[in-house]
Protein backbone atom coordinates (compact mmCIF):
# COMPACT_ATOMS: atom_id res chain seq x y z
CA UNK A 1 0.00 0.00 0.00
CA UNK A 2 1.31 3.31 -0.79
CA UNK A 3 1.81 6.16 1.98
CA UNK A 4 -1.25 8.23 0.46
CA UNK A 5 -3.47 5.57 0.36
CA UNK A 6 -2.38 4.27 4.23
CA UNK A 7 -2.91 8.14 5.11
CA UNK A 8 -6.05 8.60 3.64
CA UNK A 9 -7.28 5.70 5.68
CA UNK A 10 -6.28 6.53 8.52
CA UNK A 11 -7.40 10.05 7.98
CA UNK A 12 -10.48 8.74 7.26
CA UNK A 13 -11.12 6.36 10.41
CA UNK A 14 -9.62 9.04 12.98
CA UNK A 15 -12.41 11.95 11.18
CA UNK A 16 -15.17 9.06 11.72
CA UNK A 17 -13.39 7.78 15.17
CA UNK A 18 -13.91 11.62 16.45
CA UNK A 19 -17.44 11.48 15.03
CA UNK A 20 -16.52 14.71 12.71
CA UNK A 21 -17.29 15.90 9.32
CA UNK A 22 -15.23 16.57 6.53
CA UNK A 23 -16.28 19.94 6.41
CA UNK A 24 -16.21 20.09 10.41
CA UNK A 25 -12.63 18.79 10.20
CA UNK A 26 -11.82 21.76 7.51
CA UNK A 27 -12.57 24.26 9.66
CA UNK A 28 -10.87 23.18 12.61
CA UNK A 29 -7.87 22.56 10.28
CA UNK A 30 -8.52 25.75 8.55
CA UNK A 31 -8.28 23.81 5.17
CA UNK A 32 -10.90 23.72 2.34
CA UNK A 33 -13.52 20.86 3.01
CA UNK A 34 -13.31 19.69 -1.13
CA UNK A 35 -9.24 19.94 0.14
CA UNK A 36 -9.70 16.94 2.61
CA UNK A 37 -12.37 14.91 1.11
CA UNK A 38 -9.73 14.57 -2.23
CA UNK A 39 -7.24 13.27 0.68
CA UNK A 40 -9.56 10.60 2.00
CA UNK A 41 -9.57 9.90 -2.05
CA UNK A 42 -6.21 9.90 -2.57
CA UNK A 43 -6.45 12.68 -5.08
CA UNK A 44 -3.82 14.76 -3.32
CA UNK A 45 -1.53 14.41 -1.20
CA UNK A 46 -0.54 16.24 2.24
CA UNK A 47 1.84 18.51 3.56
CA UNK A 48 3.60 17.65 6.29
CA UNK A 49 2.20 20.72 7.93
CA UNK A 50 -1.40 19.75 7.17
CA UNK A 51 -0.53 16.48 8.55
CA UNK A 52 0.14 18.27 11.52
CA UNK A 53 -3.26 20.45 11.65
CA UNK A 54 -5.01 17.37 10.86
CA UNK A 55 -3.26 15.17 13.28
CA UNK A 56 -3.98 17.77 16.01
CA UNK A 57 -7.55 18.32 15.45
CA UNK A 58 -8.02 14.72 15.54
CA UNK A 59 -6.20 15.07 19.13
CA UNK A 60 -3.69 12.51 17.60
CA UNK A 61 -0.02 12.57 16.66
CA UNK A 62 1.00 13.21 12.97
CA UNK A 63 3.15 9.68 12.22
CA UNK A 64 -0.46 7.30 13.52
CA UNK A 65 -2.03 9.23 10.33
CA UNK A 66 1.32 7.65 8.67
CA UNK A 67 1.54 4.47 10.34
CA UNK A 68 0.24 1.12 8.81
CA UNK A 69 -3.21 -0.06 10.86
CA UNK A 70 -2.08 -3.73 12.19
CA UNK A 71 1.24 -1.54 13.84
CA UNK A 72 -1.12 1.22 15.56
CA UNK A 73 -3.51 -1.75 17.04
CA UNK A 74 -0.20 -3.23 18.77
CA UNK A 75 1.15 -0.57 19.58
CA UNK A 76 -2.26 0.85 21.12
CA UNK A 77 -2.77 -2.74 22.81
CA UNK A 78 0.16 -4.10 25.04
CA UNK A 79 -1.56 -6.92 26.21
CA UNK A 80 -1.29 -8.00 22.21
CA UNK A 81 2.69 -8.60 22.43
CA UNK A 82 1.49 -11.78 25.29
Amino acid sequence: MEIRELFAQNLRAARQHKGLSQEELAHRAEIDRTYVSSLERCIYGASIDVVDRLATVLGIEAWELLQPRQERQLSADPKSDE
